[in-house]
């Protein structure tokens, strides 16, 4: 089976962060090729059938999974979830090319679901249809591209109107991590655009799709948005090459990551037992947090966080780091009993200046606020873990558990002014979540 493919056709293999006992049967694996298609209510029956008899056909037919959600409250519509192997196996209607499973059942329910709805409209005018897919956020720069060109070119091609809508419209059977991909026209055009679009989520999987079934469907890694939204555990955010895309609003979303050195041996206390603390750290925080375990070196492995975010709102980024650096730093007690903690994160060199200033001037300052002690420590020290990458550096933070804390709220707001290219915000400014500042002195609850 192919991997998944970035940069426009390149495919890449990854592993997945949790323990292979946490693995389900029948489960969407992550070289798969996965739709999920928004169906009325109302037209469910024209895919189900009888006792089940059409979606148990379409499957023989095509040989992909076809998995229909529950009934959600308050929402119109039901998912129909369709994978399979990314493997090109299938014939599709009159396209020379072959086709994945997943792409040939995507087609068929599609053309199922239409011609229902034809049934009652006025044969003397023009039908005119819309289609709804989620798609997880880390995959929708693959039908933007860069500066919105991608989706420019098939709007162009096929004169369907295509729209990527933002949160406030999405249906409560989506995860709140998801975008809402639109598509709308008369039946020619929107099939085109719905077979040009499908083939760029097939060829640019989403990293996060091997959580998207459990017993429970949606509900297993995270639950449907609703009245109280919470993000999807395991959702993850990252763009790739498409860093930025405008949103509806008009607004600038950036990717912002941070990557931990952590000690092999604290990995258990970042997982947790069947994934359980990982998955509660990126369901509260809303970002993404991969443990890269295959690409430990020596007694170190490295976590990612990240999520794609605009910059005036709460960063998911920071919130999930503030919560990991308990679990994921160096410890040791003192005689006295106070805890220590040595905080490792790595940063690229290019972006390693904000950090530092003119003359030292801004680590300086970062030091006399935390009380903590901050080092830089270069690719030509010896003391750079082997996971460090030849472009990057380290910056170490050690100090009691309020001060550490408070000087990785300090770097890593810097770090994040710097990747949106804007002034430093008032660090005091950010709220523990009993409501309490943490500023400098303050007492921060750990996580």
């Amino acid at each position: 089976m192919a991997g998944p493919m970035t940069d426009y056709g390149k495919r890449y293999h990854h592993q997945s962060d949790f323990p292979a006992d946490v693995k389900e049967p029948h489960a969407i694996g992550p070289d798969d090729t996965v739709y999920r298609y928004l169906c009325p209510s109302r037209k469910i029956g024209s895919i189900i059938g009888r006792g089940g008899e059409i979606v148990k056909q379409l499957r023989l037919e095509t040989h992909a999974k076809i998995r229909i959600s529950e009934n959600v409250s308050g929402c119109e519509e039901r998912v129909v979830i369709i994978y399979s192997s990314s493997e090109e196996t299938n014939s599709c209607g009159d396209n020379v090319d072959l086709v994945s499973p997943a792409q040939d059942a995507l087609f068929k329910v599609h053309d199922r679901i239409i011609a229902e709805e034809a049934l009652g409209d006025d044969f003397d005018e023009i039908q005119q249809v819309t289609v709804r897919m989620l798609v997880p956020s880390d995959q929708i720069g693959c039908v933007i591209g860069k500066g919105g060109q991608v989706v420019q070119n098939i709007r162009n091609e096929t004169c369907a109107q295509i729209r990527i809508l933002g949160s406030d419209h999405l249906p409560n059977c989506a995860l709140s991590s998801d975008e809402l991909l639109q598509i709308s026209g008369d039946t020619t055009v929107v099939r085109k655009a719905l077979y040009q679009l499908a083939a760029r989520l097939h060829d640019n999987p989403s990293r996060s799709q091997h959580l998207l079934l459990s017993s429970n469907l949606h509900r297993a890694i995270g639950g449907y948005m609703g009245p109280n939204p919470g993000a999807p555990m395991g959702a993850v955010s990252l763009m790739g090459p498409y860093t930025n895309y405008r949103n509806d609003s008009g607004d600038w979303a950036k990717e912002f990551s941070l990557r931990f050195v952590c000690p092999t041996e604290n990995i258990g206390a970042v997982i947790g037992k069947g994934g359980v603390i990982i998955k509660q750290i990126r369901q509260e925080s809303g970002a993404s947090v991969t443990v890269h375990s295959s690409a430990a070196e020596g007694d170190d492995c490295l976590i990612t966080v990240s999520a794609k975010e605009l910059f005036e709102d709460t960063s998911p980024t920071i919130d999930a780091a503030m919560r990991l650096q308990p679990r994921c730093s160096e410890k040791f007690e003192k005689d006295s009993g106070i805890s220590i903690l040595t905080t490792r994160l790595l940063v690229p060199s290019s972006r390693i200046g904000c950090l530092i200033g003119k003359g030292g001037s801004i680590i300086s300052e970062m030091r006399n606020l935390t009380r903590a002690n901050i080092r830089i420590i270069s690719i030509e020290n010896e003391s750079l873990p082997k996971v460090a990458s030849e472009d990057e550096e380290m910056v170490q933070i050690t100090g009691e558990i309020n001060v550490a804390s408070n000087a990785l709220l300090q770097v890593t707001t810097r770090l994040r002014a710097n990747v949106f290219e804007m002034d430093v915000p008032d660090v005091s400014r950010h709220k523990n979540r009993d409501g309490s500042s943490r500023g400098s002195g303050s007492q921060v609850t750990m996580y």
